[in-house]
């Protein structure tokens, strides 16, 4: 994660940020603007080779231009946007089309849809700005299936429209977030994009803007519009108001390719095709065992009382409750994953000991004593499928990768190995001396 996206926290000045990104995507008519960059929003769709049928989810969908687009053309086309006045506009566009199309308010940073739901995922110069780009990447490929492909458009940092956020950047505040155009950096993007996938594939290309007026007037209408352009003419006094529409009149005019009283301007954007890592039948056969044996403890633990809950376990020299050692097993799975992924790299691990996980036993009894039966079994439930979620992405080849693991004694073993042995018996090593230790 990079320095910044991580110091944006989700605190009370993050739910701020959240809030004014909704309210600038909001204001405007960004019905009215969209439209008149439908024409490369189906060339760009075009160029995917969408089969009719697909699930297609659009993110960041607007006023639906990509989607219709995309259902026009016999795809199953879900729209997502943060803002719902423009959702309520794409809802409309489909009805008088007789388009079925499913248009949501959702945030790219936490899709509402299940893991793999979709075969294609697109983003048409929209999901790039969010505030936290790396959330974004693992959430749209989260909910593209194994195999799957997710296409963006982003504006790039020295195309046009990378210059015209820069003049705009001069006269307001920065927003706190990471610059947007940085999507339409290759690098950014591929390092991005380096979890889940086996393919990223980046292509520079032209976006026309054409209106049937002169630069001007291009301004006034991306001002009255254009929900960051108002806002941003909205933050200063006249004078700013009017250094800033000079300066775009200029950049337009200067990049305008057109002659009378029309606007013809070319954007560069880097267009994104990620092709989702296609899942293993191991991994997926592990990641569905892992699930199993924590959905076993969590039904098991579900029937017992108040005072079984809280039961010393009675094998060997382990005092603790029942309900701490479900909780236990809830914490050990981002652990273990992490050392089956350290595994699947070819990373040797050599600073963990059993007197390490000993520690860390204790330490964790000592500050989950009293830990209450639904948080336990909602932490086991949530941790298990993050922990399924991570195995089903490995690769056949990763499974099979071994380097030295000291809780081995040193032996060379197999990422498969470490999962099978520790996150997948887990669960049901704890069952079983839980039900010994309750006399079942």
């Amino acid at each position: 994660m990079s320095a910044i996206a991580d110091r944006i926290q989700v605190n009370d000045d993050f739910q701020k940020l959240k809030a004014r990104l909704k309210t600038t995507w909001s204001t405007g008519d960004y019905d009215t603007f969209a439209r008149f960059m439908e024409r490369d929003a189906e060339v760009f769709f075009n160029r995917l080779g969408v089969k009719p049928g697909s699930q297609l989810l659009d993110v960041g969908t607007g006023a639906g231009q990509l989607a219709l687009i995309a259902a026009r053309a016999g795809a199953r086309v879900t729209g997502s946007d943060i803002a719902a006045n423009w959702i309520e506009k794409a809802r409309i566009r489909a009805k008088a089309e007789g388009l079925d199309v499913v248009f949501e308010e959702g945030d790219a940073e936490a899709l509402p849809y299940a893991d793999g739901q979709f075969d294609v995922v697109t983003s048409l110069i929209g999901a790039m700005f969010a505030p936290r780009p790396e959330r974004v990447a693992a959430e749209l490929t989260r909910v593209c299936r194994p195999g799957g492909m997710i296409a963006m458009a982003n504006w790039t940092p020295g195309g046009f429209v990378g210059k015209m956020f820069k003049a705009i950047a001069k006269y307001i505040a920065p927003s706190g977030m990471p610059s947007p155009v940085l999507w339409g950096d290759e690098a950014t993007v591929r390092d991005r994009f380096r979890e889940g996938t086996s393919e990223v594939k980046c292509a520079l290309r032209t976006y026309h803007f054409e209106y049937p007026f002169p630069p001007d007037a291009v301004v006034d209408f991306f001002r009255k519009n254009y929900g960051p352009m108002t806002l941003a003419f909205e933050s200063l006094d006249a004078t700013g108001q009017e250094q800033l529409r000079g300066e775009l009149v200029s950049l337009w005019s200067i990049h305008n390719k057109s002659e009378g009283n029309t606007t013809l301007v070319d954007a560069e954007y880097l267009e994104v095709i990620v092709t989702r890592k296609s899942e293993s039948r191991r991994a997926a056969a592990l990641a569905d065992r892992i699930v199993e044996g924590a959905e076993g403890l969590a039904a098991f633990a579900e029937g017992l009382s108040e005072a079984e809950w809280k039961t010393p376990m009675t094998l060997g020299n382990d005092r603790r409750s029942v309900g701490v050692v479900v909780h236990h097993v809830a914490s050990m799975y981002p652990l273990e994953i992490d050392a089956a992924r350290a595994i699947a790299g070819g990373n040797a691990i050599t600073d963990v000991s059993w007197d390490v996980v000993a520690n860390i036993n204790a330490n964790h009894a000592s500050e989950n004593g009293g830990i209450a039966k639904a948080d336990a079994l909602s932490a086991l439930r949530s941790a298990s499928r993050e922990a399924a979620a991570a195995v089903r992405a490995l690769t056949d080849a990763e499974l099979d990768q071994a380097a030295t693991f000291s809780l081995s004694y040193g032996a060379p073993v197999t990422a498969q190995f470490v999962i099978e042995d520790h996150a997948l018996r887990h669960a049901w090593h704890h069952l079983w001396r839980i039900q010994k230790a309750l006399g079942l």
